[in-house]
């Protein structure tokens, strides 16, 4: 639900980058359009095609766009307060003296060559110590702690069912390839994937001292393995349906699903208390764990366990081990070159403290004029979802009232938090980088426990304030958009006219999060957060009729020969790209930047709109990292995400005079038409 860049992140140059004057700023566009192309065959490449031809790929990068530049400039800023914080130092626990020493011990790269794997060793001599299935359990759950998942995934989160209450989640997990997909498909380039995987995890144990033939025939091993536990894991599509992937259960019957595991012992060593059920996602998974740990001889177990520790902790570790992790990785990103030890520093940071990060951050970059805006677009975008609600001619006056009700009970944050975390706990020091995210990844870990049994706290932000990216969360019912969400490289946000700003941050942010509390999985949520099925039968089957429309369209779609879009996997962003294009288009319509119908850079408003629409998704992508996108990802490809809706919108048509034989051109029989 979130807007994947992939993650994944004002005064900066703009793509083609010509420096703007305050006197004579140039238009946002105008570098950008690629005359060549008819916006009616492909109106991605028509209005961002030249940028795209003028600015490669950088060889550090899989993909490279608008959210990069971004986060580029954003990752400049951060090594400042970085660099600054490391300079002044602070007192103790505060967040100059963490942010600060983090850097320090980072980017010491002699010291982290001197120390090796010295304090992994704890770790390393606890799965050396493993002798049966109850201590690999009991392994499980220390490195669970400092991060290091196995076997099967937990997650402290709201109860779906229960939106005031928190809950530990229990999921499939345990494989080392992206998805379930990667271990089966016979295609050669899956097939050298799992070759290249094998070599890495080989690698790796020969990094920890194993013989060749004993670490060869050890990844052998692991990813036969793996094999069983995707074998036994739900497909991508099917993990979206939230009831069949709700299974409450008592803790003492934990023991009906996988008999080998002591669930009392295992819970109470990962820190859970105050609770007397779980939420079990695939029950049929944890079934299938009892046959498979019984099955599986203990070495083999330890060195899975050795494999995912040392994997988990690779770029903090010597040289030897980030550049493996590199080379590996470039099997599914396609970036040709390693990025700098400071942005690798920065994405580790950010992962550890950056919230604490984000506090330095909004108070020297963030435009509060900015903010107030984007809140008064919030509103104008959720009263045109009101009216078209009410119009809607599939849905009966029941289900209308209950969806009014959930909309008008939508929360929107903007920009950063209204309180912060307290991270005076989480122990910082300059004296080892893989100390200080064991303590970084413990601290997590007791924090989310320590949720158990108190209050959702719902002021609480799932994204940091310098993060280019938005989401919608159904548990709490609401829209989150950070500070970063809004930055158009180059330019000022009052130097950016409104008609622009509703396509990139109306019907792109605001509109599409909106509609994620209506698509396929939001809309089984009612308004304070809980899943329960709100709607009519009959108005739940007209909704899928509509949805299987753009599942097919979807599906259609065919980024790299040979491999399709799944439609059903990324209905639910389809869904939600559609419908704030729809509801962006409503409430541009009620604005003076409309009303007005100013041209500028040549442009009518409402060919801006579509223009600043098409400039959120300005991507481009190595083959590579689209193939991985295409089997892991419930996001389409940033051309589609286009290109697809468009297809739908009937003022896109008059607006830029869309014809049959238009590549794009869809009869209005088969246009999308949900909200």
């Amino acid at each position: 639900m979130k807007k994947i860049i992939f993650y994944f992140l004002i005064c900066f140059c703009f793509f083609s980058c010509k420096t703007k004057t305050a006197e004579t700023p140039k238009d946002v566009f105008a570098a950008d359009i690629d005359t060549t192309v008819n916006p009616g065959d492909n109106f991605f490449l028509y209005a961002n095609g030249k940028w795209i031809k003028d600015n490669p790929i950088p060889a550090e990068e899989s993909s490279w766009g608008i959210g990069y530049v971004v986060d580029n400039e954003n990752q400049k800023r951060l090594r400042d307060i970085c660099e600054s914080a490391a300079k002044d130092g602070g007192t103790k626990v505060s967040a100059s003296q963490k942010i600060g020493d983090f850097w320090t011990a980072a980017m010491d790269s002699v010291n982290i060559e001197n120390q090796g794997t010295k304090y992994l060793q704890p770790y390393i001599d606890k799965i050396n110590s493993i002798t049966d299935i109850p201590s690999f359990i009991n392994t499980i759950a220390d490195l669970d702690k400092i991060g290091v998942s196995a076997l099967f995934d937990n997650e402290v989160s709201q109860d779906d069912k229960k939106s005031d209450e928190m809950c530990l989640k229990l999921w499939q997990g345990g494989i080392g390839l992206p998805e379930r997909d990667y271990y089966f498909k016979t295609d050669s380039s899956t097939s050298n994937i799992r070759k290249a995987y094998v070599k890495h995890i080989e690698t790796l144990l020969e990094f920890q001292g194993q013989d060749s033939l004993s670490a060869s025939k050890a990844a052998a091993n692991i990813l036969m393995l793996e094999t069983k536990l995707a074998k036994v894991s739900r497909m991508l599509a099917d993990l979206r349906d939230p009831y069949s992937n709700y299974h409450k259960t008592a803790i003492s019957d934990l023991k009906k699903l996988s008999s080998s595991i002591d669930w009392e012992k295992y819970l109470n060593n990962i820190g859970v208390a105050h609770i007397d059920s779980v939420i079990v996602g695939q029950p049929e998974f944890f079934k299938a764990l009892d046959g498979i740990l019984k099955s599986t001889p203990i070495n083999e177990w330890k060195d899975y366990l050795t494999y995912r520790l040392v994997n988990s902790f690779s770029n903090a570790l010597p040289e030897k081990y980030g550049v493996e992790a590199f080379n590996y990785g470039e099997s599914f990103s396609g970036a040709k070159e390693r990025k700098p030890r400071w942005k690798r520093v920065i994405q580790s940071e950010e992962g550890s403290m950056g919230e604490l990060m984000g506090q330095l951050y909004v108070k020297k970059y963030f435009d509060s004029t900015a903010k107030q805006r984007y809140e008064k677009m919030a509103e104008e975008i959720r009263s045109g979802y009101k009216d078209r609600i009410e119009k809607l001619t599939w849905m009966s006056d029941s289900t209308k009232q209950k969806a009014l009700v959930k909309l008008a009970a939508i929360k929107k944050k903007i920009g950063y938090p209204d309180k912060w975390k307290d991270f005076s706990a989480m122990e910082i020091s300059k004296g080892s980088y893989v100390q200080n995210l064991i303590n970084a990844r413990t601290w997590w870990h007791n924090f989310d426990m320590n949720k158990l049994g108190k209050p959702v706290d719902r002021d609480e932000w799932g994204m940091y304030p310098q993060t280019y990216n938005a989401y919608y969360d159904p548990s709490n019912n609401e829209i989150v958009f950070p500070a970063a969400a809004f930055i158009v490289p180059g330019y000022a946000d009052k130097d950016l006219d409104d008609a622009t700003m509703y396509g990139y941050v109306g019907a792109s942010y605001i509109g599409h999060e909106i509609t994620h509390g209506f698509d396929d999985q939001g809309r089984l949520y009612d308004a304070s957060g809980n899943l329960h099925n709100w709607w009519t039968e009959k108005d739940s089957a007209a909704f899928a009729k509509r949805a299987a429309v753009i599942i097919k369209q979807f599906d259609d779609y065919e980024p790299l020969p040979g491999t399709h879009i799944n439609g059903r996997a990324t209905q639910g962003e389809n869904i939600a790209d559609l419908g704030g294009l729809e509801i962006g288009i409503d409430a541009f319509k009620k604005s003076d930047a409309y009303k007005k119908n100013e041209i500028i850079g040549g442009l009518t408003p409402m060919q801006r709109f579509f223009m600043g629409y098409a400039l959120s998704w300005l991507y481009e992508i190595r083959p590579e990292s689209l193939k991985t996108q295409l089997m892991t990802d419930v996001h389409a490809p940033a051309e589609y995400r286009v290109n697809g809706p468009f297809s739908n919108i009937d003022e896109f048509y008059s607006t830029f005079n869309i014809k049959p034989g238009d590549k794009m051109y869809r009869p209005d029989s088969l246009r999308v038409r949900i909200w």
